[in-house]
C-alpha cells in the first residue's frame, strides 16, 4: 500500500498531468459555452410545428408501406407507376426502421440532448483517449529518462512489482478521472437541454444505448492508456510512444492503405487498427469493398462487430504490456 500511495502522490504532483487536467476542463468549458451560445429554448409554436412535421413524415412512411403492400396484392391499377418500390415491402415498414422521425428532427437552432448526446460522448471519449495515452507515456517515460525508477528500485528492489504498481496506479487514476469527467459532462449538457434547449424523448432504450457507448469508451480509454505506458516503457522515453504512434498512422493507416488500394487487396479495412477501434466504440461498423464485384452487380459491404474488435484490441494491448514487462525485467536501468 505504501508503494501505491507513493505512486498516486507522484502522479498527482506531475505538472504535465495537472496541465492535461486543466486542458480537459477547458475543452469541456468551451464546448458547453458554445452550446449555450448557439441554442435557445423552443417556443410553443416551434414545438407544435415540429410535431406536425414529424407526424406528417411518419404518415408518409406509413402510406408508402401501404402502397407497397397494395401493389403485391394487385390492388393498384398501374403497377409500373409504382415500380420504384422495393420487391420486399418489409424494407418500408416503419415498425422495422431503426429510427423514427421525431419532433427534435425539425427544431432549428435548438440543442437537443437525445440527438447530440452520442456525438458529444464520442468527443469526450476521444479526448480521454488522448489524455490517457499522453499521461501514461509521460508518467513512465519521464521516470525512466530521469532516473526516478532507479531511485524507486533502491527503496523497493522488485522490478515487476514496481512497474505493476505504476501501471495499476495509472489505470486506476485514469478510470476515476474518466468516471468523474463523463458524469459531470453528461449532467452539464442535460441541464443545458433543460434550460436553453430541448431534452427530447428519452426512454430505457436511449439510456441503454448511451450507457453501452459510455462503457465501451471507458474500456477503450484504459486500453489506450496501457498501450502508451507499454510503448514508452520499451522505448525508455515519452517521445518513443509519440513517435511509434505517428509512424504507424503515417506509414500504415495512410501509406499502407494507399498501397493496398493500388494492389486491390480485398477488404483492406480489416487490416487497419482504426477500423477495430471504431467498431468497438460504435458497436458495429460497415465497410465497402468492391474488389469482388463484377460490373457492380453485388453487395460489397461487410461488417466488423464489437466482439472481434475487442479481441484485436485486447490482444494488441496485452502483447505490448507483456513485452514491456519482459524488457523492463532484463534491461540495464543505470
Amino acid at each position: 500500500m505504501n508503494l501505491i500511495r507513493a505512486e498516486v502522490e507522484r502522479l498527482a504532483a506531475r505538472r504535465f498531468v495537472q496541465l492535461m487536467v486543466v486542458l480537459l476542463v477547458l475543452a469541456f468549458g468551451v464546448t458547453a459555452a458554445t452550446t449555450l451560445a448557439s441554442s435557445h429554448q423552443p417556443t410553443a409554436v416551434e414545438l407544435a410545428e415540429a410535431q406536425r412535421q414529424a407526424a406528417e413524415v411518419r404518415r408518409g412512411l406509413e402510406l408508402e408501406h401501404e402502397r407497397c403492400l397494395a401493389r403485391d396484392r394487385g390492388e393498384l391499377p398501374d403497377r409500373d407507376y409504382y415500380s420504384h418500390l422495393p420487391a420486399d415491402c418489409s424494407q418500408l415498414d416503419p415498425a422495422l426502421r431503426d429510427y423514427q422521425p421525431v419532433t427534435a428532427d425539425f427544431l432549428s437552432g435548438v440543442f437537443t440532448f437525445t440527438r447530440q448526446a452520442e456525438p458529444l460522448l464520442y468527443f469526450l471519449v476521444a479526448f480521454l483517449m488522448l489524455f490517457g495515452f499522453l499521461v501514461g507515456a509521460s508518467y513512465i517515460g519521464a521516470d525512466l529518462n530521469s532516473g526516478g525508477v532507479v531511485n524507486l528500485l533502491l527503496w523497493r528492489p522488485r522490478r515487476l512489482t514496481v512497474l505493476g504498481a505504476k501501471l495499476g496506479t495509472l489505470l486506476g487514476a485514469v478510470l476515476g478521472l474518466s468516471l468523474l469527467a463523463s458524469a459531470a459532462y453528461l449532467v452539464t449538457f442535460w441541464v443545458i437541454a433543460q434550460v436553453v434547449g430541448y431534452p427530447g424523448p428519452t426512454n430505457a432504450a436511449f439510456w441503454a444505448e448511451l450507457g453501452a457507448i459510455w462503457g465501451r469508451g471507458l474500456v477503450l480509454v484504459l486500453l489506450v492508456t496501457a498501450g502508451g505506458f507499454a510503448i514508452a516503457t520499451m522505448g525508455r522515453h515519452t517521445s518513443a510512444a509519440l513517435g511509434a504512434v505517428a509512424a504507424y498512422l503515417v506509414l500504415w493507416e495512410l501509406g499502407g492503405r494507399i498501397v493496398l488500394q493500388i494492389l486491390e487487396v480485398a477488404r483492406p479495412d480489416q487490416l487497419m487498427l482504426a477500423s477495430y477501434v471504431a467498431a468497438w466504440l460504435a458497436g458495429t461498423m460497415t465497410f465497402w469493398d468492391s474488389s469482388g464485384c463484377n460490373f457492380g452487380n453485388c453487395n460489397g459491404s461487410y461488417t466488423v462487430t464489437w466482439g472481434p474488435a475487442l479481441a484485436v484490441l485486447l490482444l494488441l494491448t496485452a502483447g505490448l504490456t507483456a513485452a514491456a514487462f519482459a524488457v523492463f525485467r532484463r534491461r540495464d536501468l543505470t
